[in-house]
Protein backbone atom coordinates (compact mmCIF):
# COMPACT_ATOMS: atom_id res chain seq x y z
CA UNK A 1 0.00 0.00 0.00
CA UNK A 2 1.05 3.65 -0.80
CA UNK A 3 1.58 5.74 1.91
CA UNK A 4 2.47 9.20 3.13
CA UNK A 5 6.29 9.82 4.79
CA UNK A 6 4.27 13.11 7.08
CA UNK A 7 1.42 10.62 7.99
CA UNK A 8 3.56 8.01 9.59
CA UNK A 9 5.58 10.99 12.19
CA UNK A 10 3.93 10.48 14.88
CA UNK A 11 3.78 6.28 14.74
CA UNK A 12 5.66 5.52 18.30
CA UNK A 13 8.26 2.27 18.00
CA UNK A 14 7.95 -0.32 20.30
CA UNK A 15 10.51 -2.50 21.82
CA UNK A 16 10.97 -5.41 23.83
CA UNK A 17 10.97 -4.12 27.17
CA UNK A 18 9.12 -0.58 26.05
CA UNK A 19 8.38 2.53 23.62
CA UNK A 20 11.64 3.78 22.63
CA UNK A 21 10.63 6.98 21.28
CA UNK A 22 8.39 8.11 18.24
CA UNK A 23 9.24 8.39 14.77
CA UNK A 24 11.57 11.80 13.69
CA UNK A 25 11.88 11.31 10.09
CA UNK A 26 13.47 8.65 7.16
CA UNK A 27 16.76 8.26 5.56
CA UNK A 28 16.58 7.57 1.68
CA UNK A 29 19.16 6.87 -0.76
CA UNK A 30 18.82 9.26 -3.36
CA UNK A 31 19.93 6.92 -6.24
CA UNK A 32 17.48 4.21 -5.67
CA UNK A 33 15.17 6.25 -3.64
CA UNK A 34 14.93 3.58 -1.32
CA UNK A 35 13.93 3.86 2.42
CA UNK A 36 17.44 2.48 4.60
CA UNK A 37 16.43 4.13 7.86
CA UNK A 38 13.87 5.39 10.18
CA UNK A 39 15.05 7.75 12.43
CA UNK A 40 13.71 7.43 16.14
CA UNK A 41 13.18 10.63 18.05
CA UNK A 42 13.73 9.20 21.78
CA UNK A 43 12.36 11.61 23.67
CA UNK A 44 12.82 11.49 27.35
CA UNK A 45 14.18 8.49 27.71
CA UNK A 46 17.34 9.10 25.79
CA UNK A 47 17.43 12.74 26.06
CA UNK A 48 18.68 14.88 22.95
CA UNK A 49 19.81 11.40 20.87
CA UNK A 50 18.09 9.83 17.93
CA UNK A 51 19.07 6.19 16.53
CA UNK A 52 18.56 4.72 13.61
CA UNK A 53 16.32 1.31 13.05
CA UNK A 54 16.78 -0.19 9.47
CA UNK A 55 13.68 -0.50 7.69
CA UNK A 56 14.28 -4.43 7.10
CA UNK A 57 14.29 -4.56 10.90
CA UNK A 58 11.01 -3.37 11.50
CA UNK A 59 7.80 -5.73 12.23
CA UNK A 60 4.66 -5.74 11.10
CA UNK A 61 3.48 -2.56 11.57
CA UNK A 62 0.06 -2.02 13.40
CA UNK A 63 -1.52 1.30 11.15
CA UNK A 64 -4.38 0.91 13.21
CA UNK A 65 -2.39 1.44 16.32
CA UNK A 66 -0.06 3.62 14.44
CA UNK A 67 3.00 2.16 15.96
CA UNK A 68 6.08 -0.28 14.56
CA UNK A 69 7.01 -2.68 16.49
CA UNK A 70 11.11 -3.69 16.65
CA UNK A 71 12.59 -7.06 17.35
CA UNK A 72 14.92 -4.93 19.61
CA UNK A 73 15.42 -4.53 23.20
CA UNK A 74 15.60 -1.16 24.85
CA UNK A 75 18.88 -1.93 26.20
CA UNK A 76 20.64 -3.21 22.80
CA UNK A 77 18.83 0.13 21.52
CA UNK A 78 20.36 2.02 24.15
CA UNK A 79 24.25 0.73 24.14
CA UNK A 80 23.91 1.08 19.81
CA UNK A 81 26.89 3.36 18.75
CA UNK A 82 26.10 6.48 18.75
CA UNK A 83 25.06 8.42 15.18
CA UNK A 84 24.63 11.70 14.54
CA UNK A 85 21.17 11.42 11.98
CA UNK A 86 21.25 14.81 11.44
CA UNK A 87 24.87 14.16 9.21
CA UNK A 88 26.37 12.25 6.73
CA UNK A 89 26.47 8.56 8.10
CA UNK A 90 29.49 6.80 6.79
CA UNK A 91 30.00 3.50 5.57
CA UNK A 92 31.74 2.02 8.78
CA UNK A 93 28.89 3.99 10.92
CA UNK A 94 26.71 2.01 9.51
CA UNK A 95 28.21 -1.09 9.60
CA UNK A 96 28.55 -0.61 13.38
CA UNK A 97 25.12 -0.36 13.53
CA UNK A 98 23.93 -3.24 11.42
CA UNK A 99 26.70 -6.10 13.34
CA UNK A 100 25.74 -4.84 16.88
CA UNK A 101 21.67 -5.44 16.31
CA UNK A 102 22.41 -8.24 13.32
CA UNK A 103 21.10 -6.93 10.92
CA UNK A 104 21.39 -7.84 7.05
CA UNK A 105 23.39 -5.56 5.13
CA UNK A 106 21.48 -3.88 2.15
CA UNK A 107 24.58 -2.84 0.67
CA UNK A 108 25.96 -6.44 0.53
CA UNK A 109 28.82 -8.12 -0.86
CA UNK A 110 29.33 -5.46 -3.76
CA UNK A 111 30.25 -2.84 -1.53
CA UNK A 112 33.22 -4.64 -0.07
CA UNK A 113 31.52 -6.80 2.60
CA UNK A 114 31.61 -10.64 2.31
CA UNK A 115 28.52 -12.27 3.04
CA UNK A 116 29.01 -12.46 6.87
CA UNK A 117 28.93 -8.89 7.00
CA UNK A 118 31.99 -8.60 8.60
CA UNK A 119 34.06 -5.52 7.03
CA UNK A 120 36.71 -5.92 4.14
CA UNK A 121 39.81 -3.60 4.90
CA UNK A 122 40.21 -1.89 1.11
CA UNK A 123 43.64 -0.58 0.48
CA UNK A 124 42.90 -1.72 -3.29
CA UNK A 125 40.24 0.92 -2.73
CA UNK A 126 41.31 3.80 -0.79
CA UNK A 127 39.11 6.57 -2.54
CA UNK A 128 36.02 4.34 -1.89
CA UNK A 129 37.78 4.33 1.36
CA UNK A 130 37.66 8.08 2.06
CA UNK A 131 34.31 8.38 0.92
CA UNK A 132 32.63 5.87 3.43
CA UNK A 133 34.86 7.74 6.01
CA UNK A 134 33.25 11.51 4.95
CA UNK A 135 29.87 9.60 4.77
CA UNK A 136 27.33 8.16 2.54
CA UNK A 137 26.58 10.84 0.22
CA UNK A 138 23.50 9.14 -1.08
CA UNK A 139 21.55 9.37 2.26
CA UNK A 140 19.13 11.83 2.73
CA UNK A 141 16.57 12.81 5.33
CA UNK A 142 13.04 13.31 4.28
CA UNK A 143 13.20 16.54 6.28
CA UNK A 144 16.19 17.90 4.81
CA UNK A 145 14.34 17.16 1.21
CA UNK A 146 11.59 18.71 2.31
CA UNK A 147 11.32 22.25 0.91
CA UNK A 148 13.32 21.97 -1.80
CA UNK A 149 12.06 24.05 -4.68
CA UNK A 150 10.83 21.61 -8.14
CA UNK A 151 11.47 22.71 -11.27
CA UNK A 152 9.69 21.85 -14.68
CA UNK A 153 11.57 22.21 -17.76
CA UNK A 154 10.41 25.68 -17.70
CA UNK A 155 9.96 27.05 -14.24
CA UNK A 156 9.28 26.33 -11.15
CA UNK A 157 6.16 24.81 -10.20
CA UNK A 158 6.94 24.53 -6.43
CA UNK A 159 8.25 22.41 -3.57
CA UNK A 160 8.28 18.91 -2.15
CA UNK A 161 5.54 18.80 0.35
CA UNK A 162 6.25 14.94 1.36
CA UNK A 163 6.55 11.63 -0.20
CA UNK A 164 4.65 9.03 -0.86
CA UNK A 165 5.92 5.50 -0.44
CA UNK A 166 5.49 1.74 -0.91
CA UNK A 167 5.07 0.25 2.57
CA UNK A 168 5.33 -3.45 1.29
CA UNK A 169 9.34 -2.40 0.08
CA UNK A 170 10.04 0.65 1.21
CA UNK A 171 10.20 2.31 -1.85
CA UNK A 172 9.37 6.11 -2.68
CA UNK A 173 6.88 6.02 -5.27
CA UNK A 174 6.37 9.96 -5.38
CA UNK A 175 7.18 13.52 -4.27
CA UNK A 176 4.22 15.48 -3.59
CA UNK A 177 4.54 18.73 -4.99
CA UNK A 178 3.02 21.95 -3.21
CA UNK A 179 2.12 24.43 -5.95
CA UNK A 180 0.05 27.46 -3.72
CA UNK A 181 2.77 29.68 -4.80
CA UNK A 182 1.42 28.79 -8.26
CA UNK A 183 -1.51 27.20 -8.17
CA UNK A 184 -2.78 27.97 -4.80
CA UNK A 185 -4.71 25.26 -3.00
CA UNK A 186 -3.13 22.63 -5.60
CA UNK A 187 -0.84 19.66 -4.77
CA UNK A 188 0.50 17.09 -7.35
CA UNK A 189 2.66 14.42 -7.60
CA UNK A 190 6.04 13.42 -9.49
CA UNK A 191 7.60 10.29 -9.74
CA UNK A 192 11.40 9.94 -8.72
CA UNK A 193 11.78 8.05 -12.13
CA UNK A 194 10.83 11.85 -14.04
CA UNK A 195 13.61 13.51 -11.68
CA UNK A 196 16.45 14.65 -14.29
CA UNK A 197 18.93 16.10 -11.45
CA UNK A 198 19.42 16.97 -7.86
CA UNK A 199 21.25 20.40 -7.16
CA UNK A 200 21.65 19.58 -2.97
CA UNK A 201 23.49 23.25 -2.77
CA UNK A 202 20.66 25.05 -4.17
CA UNK A 203 17.59 22.77 -2.55
CA UNK A 204 16.28 22.01 -6.34
CA UNK A 205 14.27 19.04 -7.51
CA UNK A 206 14.35 19.28 -11.52
CA UNK A 207 11.92 17.25 -13.33
CA UNK A 208 11.54 16.87 -16.80
CA UNK A 209 7.93 17.98 -17.58
CA UNK A 210 6.82 21.17 -18.47
CA UNK A 211 4.56 23.71 -16.25
CA UNK A 212 1.62 23.85 -18.59
CA UNK A 213 1.30 19.63 -18.06
CA UNK A 214 1.63 19.86 -14.70
CA UNK A 215 -0.95 22.27 -14.29
CA UNK A 216 -3.54 20.23 -16.30
CA UNK A 217 -2.37 16.98 -14.14
CA UNK A 218 -4.90 14.95 -12.06
CA UNK A 219 -4.48 16.45 -8.67
CA UNK A 220 -3.93 14.80 -5.71
CA UNK A 221 -5.85 14.44 -2.62
CA UNK A 222 -3.90 14.11 0.68
CA UNK A 223 -7.43 12.60 2.31
CA UNK A 224 -7.61 10.18 -0.28
CA UNK A 225 -5.68 7.15 -0.64
CA UNK A 226 -3.35 6.66 -3.46
CA UNK A 227 -4.42 3.35 -5.22
CA UNK A 228 -3.90 1.92 -8.78
CA UNK A 229 -7.06 3.39 -10.18
CA UNK A 230 -5.35 7.10 -9.53
CA UNK A 231 -2.07 6.02 -10.57
CA UNK A 232 -3.22 4.53 -13.96
CA UNK A 233 -4.99 7.76 -14.64
CA UNK A 234 -1.57 9.55 -13.47
CA UNK A 235 0.66 7.77 -15.84
CA UNK A 236 -1.96 7.51 -18.75
CA UNK A 237 -1.45 11.28 -18.81
CA UNK A 238 1.49 11.93 -18.35
CA UNK A 239 2.09 8.96 -20.84
CA UNK A 240 5.01 7.35 -18.88
CA UNK A 241 5.85 3.78 -18.68
CA UNK A 242 4.21 2.43 -15.54
CA UNK A 243 6.52 0.86 -12.86
CA UNK A 244 4.56 -1.88 -12.15
CA UNK A 245 4.40 -3.41 -15.49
Amino acid sequence: MLRSIQGLGDFTIGATGGDIGKVHSFLFDDQTWAVRYLVADTGHWLPGRKVLIAVTGLGQPNWDGRAFPVALTKEQVKNAPDIDADKPVSRQREIELHQHYGWTPYWGPGYGLPLGGVPMPGPQEPEKAKEAAAGDPHLRSTREVKGYHIHATDGEIGHVEDFIVDDENWGIRYLVVDTKNWLPGRSVLVSPDWVEKITWEDRQVHVNVTRKIVKDCPPYDPSAPVNREYEIQLYDYYGRPKYWL
